[in-house]
């Protein structure tokens, strides 16, 4: 691992299971000290924790609602008093994503779409950017998904609340570019993990067959992306859409 974190302080949300988790591990051993997030299922992050902490690496776990603007201000003052100030944020807590055509789908789960995917990033760079200004220093990595590019249907409210964030991203990169602070987006390709395990066997091998790179993609492969831009060696790269699919984008 070429990326070195030393005496920087990650906030990742959502990061005790799949994706999460895999970033989590990635910037811990990068040397970053991690603030770890989860809202549910409290015995599974404490074991996640501790698999973490077995590495090696350096964190405190917090639970909070990554939607909410008292909770997400809780955890970023939790974190604070431990490690002191965040410089970077990665934004990846996710609800449930079913795939539904649009006549199945009611403006609540599209609300609750763009809470995951633009007011939680938008909750989170208010409650931290005051100090990555100071610093001249800050990395703000978002998860988005794949599914923009290809865009995949039926798939309406998850689609369009992740082409938002990468909106956002894009304008906040511009916005914060004179401080020193990077806005970037990690777009994973289908990676199985936990959530997946019931999916159908059939529809996992017919996505495979269209993976160029031939395997399936890991937490740690998207790990590794948002160590690289949260990295002092992107410190010349914002405003970016990183596809980590195996080369699954049609553009």
């Amino acid at each position: 691992m070429a990326q070195t974190l030393t005496d920087h302080v990650a906030l990742i949300t959502g990061s005790t299971t799949g994706l999460g988790f895999g970033i989590a591990k990635v910037l811990g051993q990068a040397g970053a000290k991690v603030i770890m997030n989860y809202y549910n299922d409290e015995e599974r992050a404490d074991r996640a924790f501790s698999e973490f902490k077995s590495l090696g690496c350096d964190g405190v776990l917090v639970r909070g609602n990554a939607i909410d603007e008292s909770s997400v201000q809780e955890i970023v003052n939790t974190g604070e008093s431990k490690f002191g100030p965040i410089d970077i944020i990665v934004p990846n807590a996710t609800p449930d994503q079913p795939l539904k055509p649009i006549e199945e789908y009611d403006w609540s789960f599209y609300q609750q779409m763009l809470d995951f995917f633009v007011k939680s990033p938008y909750l989170l760079t208010r409650a931290t950017i005051d100090q990555m200004k100071n610093k001249k220093w800050g990395r703000i990595v978002n998860i988005s998904s794949e599914v923009y590019q290809l865009s995949v249907s039926p798939f309406s409210a998850y689609v369009s609340a992740k082409g938002g964030q990468i909106g956002w991203t894009r304008s906040m990169s511009k916005e914060l570019a004179s401080f020193g602070i990077t806005v970037n987006t990690v777009n994973p390709g289908w990676i199985p993990t936990e959530r997946h395990i019931d999916e159908p066997q059939d529809e996992k091998d017919s996505y495979l067959k269209n993976i160029p790179a031939g395997r399936w993609g890991t937490p740690d492969d998207v790990g590794e992306a948002v160590a690289y831009f949260a990295s002092e060696e992107a410190s010349f790269i914002t405003g970016q859409t990183l596809c980590v699919n195996g080369g699954n984008s049609p553009w």
